[in-house]
């Protein structure tokens, strides 16, 4: 096997051990569980880890290098992606959610794709627009369905009384 590694846990063993029985993801409980086989004299070398853990040796040399640079906190720090930057912003964004919060509104969302092109000079795909104003703006298109002209409104009045009780 291979030579040995030299590594202080500063954390006592019973922290370690609670922590890793705490742990809510798989991203803190695999860097737990290595610090707490060194610690807890389980483990002499990385290569056990790696084996344990399913991890390239790399891996836990990269992990090993973050605790002996920023301990703990370095080690189970989950850093994020920061992602695009939304193409609908500030004074676009205001313009689309007063609209669609007017009686005006919108017809459909083919209708956003062809207002923010003449509006604002956006060209965005259907399903972009389609997702940012379902899941982001969480609005809804507000069109009153068509209502036929040969309808009697005392047939309306009939069955609003009726369907509402049970």
């Amino acid at each position: 096997m291979a030579r040995p590694f030299v590594i202080e846990i500063s954390e006592p063993e019973a922290f370690l051990e609670k922590s890793l029985k705490q742990a809510k993801t798989g991203f803190r409980k695999e860097r737990l569980q290595m610090l707490w086989w060194i610690k807890s004299g389980q483990i002499r070398y990385r290569q056990e880890i790696s084996e344990r853990l399913g991890r390239s040796p790399a891996t836990i040399t990269r992990w090993l290098a973050l605790y002996r640079q920023g301990g703990l906190a370095a080690l189970l720090e989950e850093r994020k992606a920061p992602g695009a930057i939304p193409q609908i912003r500030g004074e676009t964004l205001e313009k689309l959610t007063q609209r669609l919060a007017s009686e005006e509104g919108f017809r459909s969302y083919g209708a956003i794709v062809d207002w923010l092109e003449q509006e604002c000079g956006l060209a965005m795909e259907y399903e972009t627009v389609r997702q940012f104003v379902r899941n982001k703006l969480q609005a809804k298109l507000k069109v009153p369905r068509p209502r036929s002209l040969k309808q009697a409104p005392e047939a309306i009045a009939t069955f609003k009384k009726t369907s509402a009780s049970p």
